[in-house]
């Protein structure tokens, strides 16, 4: 006998004993009727009559409605008044059909209903912290703090259901193809390249520390050298980093490496797989996938991972010799977004406030333009395709270039005007369409990124990553203009997966360390493993790594990749549920060597 916390009133819980479910909540209909049925699951509703109880009864197949009547089992009837919405409990009974003025078409099972012979209740509930509607509006630290609660709710159940089938999904096919799955270390060494690593003190070998890996990155490439040849693993990678919508302090990815492969091996392996996953979520995707280099997407979009939902920008300098519109030398860009109509003037100047926050100067009102350059003006149209319901931007830039790629400064305020432009006046043109799928591989990205605040170049995927061959020699000489062979797969303006081509030469890989001002004693001392392994006969390689967390969260409609992960941690890095990160006591911090300094 146990007593509710809540109500004080007993109530007495059974034992599960030997009882077995003939059914889920999702099973029965109506050629069932006639037959005996015992379910289990969760009260989602209750509703006394008086003579007639109902409850809804729900498991994370479904809900089936449950009649208790008083003059059928009294005693059963009596039990069920004591039910509240959580409690768990099992019910055996007889399947009826429901009469028509009854049925509810909302639910699978609306066409019967089971009358209620035994019951048992296995648990009681305290009353839920919030409803378990989707309709409901929760905050979300609410529901973090009661994480085990929120994921009972269909929504939750949904996506993290999803999650479970993509993943199956990913093995199946894989497998399928020839690949492995094989496991890496997670307690590795660290290796900071970017993010920061989460470190983890050795306490047998006190001052020194472990890494969780931010990739499986040099494992699976030593995979390749240990000849394998095909390794995928959906693995839990974590960067201590600020986080966002789409970014978590420890991820799931699914890791793929191959050996001998030419960059369109790559390809070949990973757009079935993306079209066999997206199966699973009801979505037909067409095969192959468009490729665009990265300057073309920088030149067209003014971002490497573009949205094609809206249409690319032009480049119009040619249009406009010596008149001023954008500094010398420098793009001139026209935006058109579809089907947005006539804008407001507080519409039209929210606009330019936009773009002169980046640096631009934004020509909004075309019509003055086109009295001074008529000509220039219908040339712009006829290459923008625009009509007279579209909403037609011309964005220069005003200043003096600056950056080690100033054309790429211009083209990224101009695609960030554009994505703005487009996702504001979305109830208008109606173009980005969450289940427009448009996926695109953006290849041939530059080998290293200038950072103005260390003064040097950086590499801008990985140092592993192989140089474009007729590159090589500018490694030392010309780094702004060197391509790697690397690669991205981009969604709906979603980077979903990166790789690359790797290095499987040791002079070529001592060379990129070279330019990225590495000394020869600090690449042995930091990746001499990988430099020695590859004088054994590493094959050439290269792999992608697919973004599980943000390819789901884009597969059930989902903004936030919190709401496909089951137990995920807030924007500050902090789990409401278990309340870590937390304090740890004196006594291990002292086994670890480890003394805190209060900031």
């Amino acid at each position: 006998m146990k007593e509710s916390s809540e109500s004080q009133q007993a109530v007495p819980l059974d034992f599960l004993g030997d009882l077995r479910r003939t059914h889920s909540c999702g099973d029965l209909r109506v050629s069932g009727a006639g037959s005996r049925a015992l379910l289990m699951g969760w009260v989602h509703r209750r509703r006394d009559l008086g003579g007639v109880i109902f409850i809804h009864l729900r498991d994370r197949d479904g809900v089936t409605q449950i009649v208790f009547h008083a003059d059928g089992e009294a005693k059963v009837h009596e039990k069920a008044e004591l039910l509240r919405a959580e409690y768990v409990v099992a019910v055996e009974g007889t399947v009826r059909k429901r009469s028509p003025e009854t049925i509810n078409a909302n639910i699978p099972t609306g066409e019967v209903e089971l009358v209620a012979e035994k019951l048992w209740i296995l648990n009681e509930s305290r009353t839920p912290p919030f409803p378990m509607e989707e309709t409901v509006d929760v905050s979300e630290d609410a529901r973090l703090k009661y994480r085990y609660v929120d994921l009972r709710r269909p929504r939750m159940q949904r996506n993290i259901m999803l999650r479970s089938q993509v993943s199956f999904a990913t093995r199946e096919f894989l497998y399928s193809q020839g690949f492995l799955e094989i496991e890496t270390p997670f307690l590795t060494r660290s290796t900071p390249e970017g993010a920061r690593d989460y470190l983890v003190p050795s306490r047998n070998q006190q001052g020194c520390f472990y890494a969780l890996p931010q990739s499986p990155q040099l494992f699976k490439q030593l995979l390749m050298v240990s000849g394998f040849e095909k390794y995928f693993q959906i693995v839990r990678c974590f960067r201590d980093e600020d986080l966002r919508a789409d970014r978590q302090p420890e991820f799931t990815q699914i890791d793929i490496e191959m050996s001998f492969p030419q960059q369109v091996t790559v390809f070949e392996a990973i757009e079935p797989l993306l079209q066999r996953i997206c199966a699973v979520a009801g979505y037909q995707i067409e095969i192959p996938f468009q490729r665009l280099t990265y300057a073309e997407a920088m030149r067209r979009y003014g971002v490497d991972k573009p949205d094609l939902r809206l249409p690319p920008f032009c480049p119009v300098e040619d249009l406009f010799p010596n008149a001023g519109l954008t500094a010398e030398g420098l793009p001139l860009v026209a935006i058109r977004i579809p089907k947005t109509g006539a804008l407001t003037r507080k519409e039209r100047d929210e606009l330019k406030a936009y773009g002169a926050e980046r640096g631009l100067r934004v020509y909004d009102d075309v019509k003055r333009l086109e009295r001074d350059y008529p000509e220039q003006l219908a040339a712009v149209r006829e290459r923008t395709g625009a009509s007279e319901d579209d909403l037609l931007l011309i964005a220069g830039w005003p200043g003096a270039p600056k950056g080690q790629r100033p054309d790429e400064n211009v083209y990224m305020a101009c695609g960030q005007l554009r994505l703005f432009a487009g996702q504001k006046y979305n109830d208008r043109h109606k173009l980005l369409n969450p289940k427009d799928f448009r996926f695109l591989w953006v290849v041939d990205f530059p080998m290293f990124e200038w950072d103005e605040e260390e003064n040097r170049w950086n590499a801008a995927h990985h140092p592993f990553t192989s140089v474009h061959d007729e590159d090589l020699e500018k490694l030392t000489t010309d780094p702004a203009h060197c391509r790697a062979k690397s690669y991205d797969v981009v969604l709906n303006g979603v980077e979903l997966g990166s790789g690359s081509i790797r290095i499987h030469r040791r002079d070529v890989q001592s060379k990129v360390f070279e330019a990225l001002g590495f000394s020869e004693e600090e690449a042995r001392r930091r990746f001499g493993f990988l430099l020695e392994g590859l004088e054994y006969g590493a094959p050439p390689h290269g792999g992608i790594a697919l973004g599980l967390d943000r390819l789901v969260m884009i597969l059930a409609g989902e903004n936030s990749i919190r709401e496909v992960i089951p137990f995920p941690k807030t924007a500050r890095g902090t789990d409401l549920m278990c309340d870590a990160p937390s304090a740890v006591p004196e006594r291990q911090l002292r086994e670890l060597g480890i003394s805190l300094r209060k900031k």
